[in-house]
């Protein structure tokens, strides 16, 4: 090949130890060959192209990049309650475009290259497209924009504050809405914001004030209101949900995901399955929650809360994953520091699940989820979202959380740690 022809923007893997996000048993001894940012070739002693970049793995592992179904990275755990009240009334958007776009990159170099960011502000779709035209570097992000729930309920951030300091009480702009007629306005409203999913509070919330964890919010109209609105709009819809009446109207309603999922019971559990509704379970937040009420760093009626909702999430999550539930990774990261999102690993794996379903929950299931049919799986024609690890995360799924390498659109974001 001449100069002229030569491949600069090729990058070949070589001697991986591959496992490839589709579930199926690792490879070892494989090559990888990038193209314009996706996957061309995978076989082994492949032909270097002339021009192209060459990375030896040197037999290290090989995966996707991992995909993270629910974070919020315009956020970040306030060191008390009363710091978290004054952020509330002091910061614009702009401050949490900017926080956000240091959690992005954070949240990148820890080998999450796509991420869906389910309640923030429209700061959230500026922090998306600034990283999409490639201005700063962060993981591609589906965006929710405002989540959408009811007056006083776990999504209004207004709860227990002075209505007049906001200039009235939030309406279906910032995602506040009652009645089917309302909620399909605020459904329109963030969709007509650049919206790419639909975050709803289908019940309470542990960090909320004023409102029970597993209260049902939402009613079942409204609910069927939400999800029809996003269908004509091609949009999904993510249901925050603690309590189980809550859970079982937003799966009846056909969201496509249950967040958090903490009050499962049998029935919730089979519902489900049959519908193909995904859980999210953020499993690893629940332990945070636990510590920071401990720590006295919550208001104290979130701290009764974590301590009722953490045990039970767990345990909904390891009933829900042996019963077969589809399961998507999500950690809920922003109320702990992001680039922590691979320790909701080790906990998954900790409450009966396999390590290799656990990475599947974080590669082709999240795809799945998200939408994304070229992403979370290394396949020819896929996009080269990779990410590399010392060791084996199906011997220790801890290594997840120690990238070596990260490549986004065929380009190494964090250069090989060898």
């Amino acid at each position: 090949m001449s100069p002229e022809t030569a491949d600069a923007e090729a990058l070949l893997l070589r001697n991986a130890r591959l496992i490839d996000g589709s579930g199926g048993a690792p490879q070892v001894g494989v090559d990888v060959l990038v193209r314009g940012g996706r996957i061309a070739e995978i076989g082994k002693s492949l032909a270097t192209p002339a021009g192209a970049a060459v990375i030896d793995l040197g037999g290290r592992t090989l995966l996707p990049g991992l995909i993270d179904a629910h974070t919020h990275l315009l956020s970040e755990m306030a060191p008390s309650h009363a710091e978290g009240v004054m952020r509330e009334v002091q910061e614009s958007d702009a401050d949490l475009a900017l926080r956000g776009a240091a959690h992005a990159r954070t949240t990148l170099l820890a080998g999450f290259t796509t991420v869906r960011d389910v309640g923030g502000t429209f700061a959230i779709r500026s922090l998306r497209d600034a990283i999409t035209a490639g201005r700063i570097s962060g993981p591609r992000i589906v965006a929710a924009n405002h989540a959408i729930g009811i007056t006083g309920g776990h999504c209004d951030d207004t709860n227990g504050l002075r209505p007049d300091v906001f200039g009235g009480p939030p309406d279906f702009r910032a995602g506040i809405a009652d009645g089917p007629d309302e909620v399909r306005k605020a459904v329109r409203h963030q969709i007509k914001l650049g919206a790419d999913v639909i975050k709803v509070c289908a019940t309470g919330g542990v960090l909320s004030s004023g409102d029970g964890a597993g209260d049902p919010q939402l009613t079942p109209a409204e609910l069927v209101a939400i999800v029809d609105e996003a269908a004509r709009a091609g949009r999904k819809v993510a249901a925050h949900a603690h309590g189980t009446e809550g859970i079982k109207d937003a799966v009846r309603a056909g969201v496509h995901s249950i967040e958090h999922g903490s009050l499962l019971d049998a029935d919730a559990i089979a519902m489900m399955k049959k519908k193909g509704t995904f859980l999210v379970p953020t499993v690893y937040v629940g332990r945070v929650i636990e510590q920071a009420a401990d720590g006295g760093k919550l208001a104290a009626d979130s701290a009764a809360k974590a301590r009722f909702i953490a045990p039970r999430m767990r345990d909904s999550f390891a009933r829900a994953a042996k019963a077969g539930v589809k399961i998507a990774f999500g950690t809920d990261a922003g109320v702990f520091p992001h680039g922590d999102n691979a320790r909701e690993f080790s906990v998954m794996v900790d409450l009966g699940m396999a390590p290799k379903d656990a990475i599947v929950a974080a590669t082709r299931n999240a795809a799945e989820l998200l939408g994304l049919r070229d992403l979370g799986q290394v396949k020819p024609g896929f996009i080269a979202d990779l990410v590399v690890v010392d060791g084996d995360p199906l011997a220790d799924i801890r290594v997840l959380e120690r990238p070596a390498l990260v490549v986004q659109g065929g380009r190494p974001v964090r250069p090989p740690a060898w």
